[in-house]
């Protein structure tokens, strides 16, 4: 078994990266053009990309666009209420609102941190269209990566809040997979 002693000091120097690759990536949106760039991506990640997409496979591939838009919506829900009850049981302060220092550089959905739904949402859809439609993996996946970026260069979130929403997503778009995919 550990050392108590040594987990605490682990714990607290995982949490002093984590601030600091904050600070550092929150510097960039000093730049005009990349604070504008992962405004646009972080904005896209509220929703916006992911609806558009739901309404557009119905129409352009019939009923498998339906099952798509259905898994989608599934995989939504179960996404938000998933990272609601661990928001709510963490409720880690955000990094704009914890160090005053880093600059809030787009708005929020919620108050907390802790996991990143953006990144949660957009790595579960970028692995269920991939799956769906291959050739969509090429925009998808630099997509979820930057969605991840934007969330903590904007002050949003930690790369710890980043990682484990991915992780999420992962996990969801595999149950996904799992009970589903004979549909797609």
């Amino acid at each position: 078994m550990a050392n108590p002693v040594t987990l605490v000091k682990a714990r607290a120097r995982a949490g002093h990266m984590d601030a600091l690759y904050c600070f550092r990536m929150n510097r960039w949106i000093r730049e005009r053009k990349l604070h504008q760039f992962f405004n646009v991506v972080s904005r896209l990640g509220d929703g916006v990309f992911w609806y558009a997409l739901m309404l557009l496979f119905p129409v352009f591939m019939g009923a498998k666009g339906f099952v798509i838009t259905a898994l989608m919506i599934l995989m939504a829900a179960w996404g938000v209420y998933i990272y609601k009850q661990i928001k709510k049981r963490t409720i880690r302060p955000r990094p704009f609102v914890r160090y005053r220092s880093i600059k809030q550089g787009a708005r929020t959905l919620d108050q907390f941190s802790f996991p990143s739904g953006h990144t949660m949402h957009a790595t579960a859809f970028a692995i269920l269209l991939t799956q769906a439609v291959p050739w969509m993996g090429f925009i998808l996946f630099p997509f979820a990566v930057a969605t991840g970026m934007a969330r903590v260069v904007l002050g949003l979130h930690y790369p710890s809040d980043v990682f484990m929403g991915a992780v999420l997503g992962v996990l969801n778009a595999l149950l996904t997979l799992v009970l589903f995919s004979s549909f797609l």
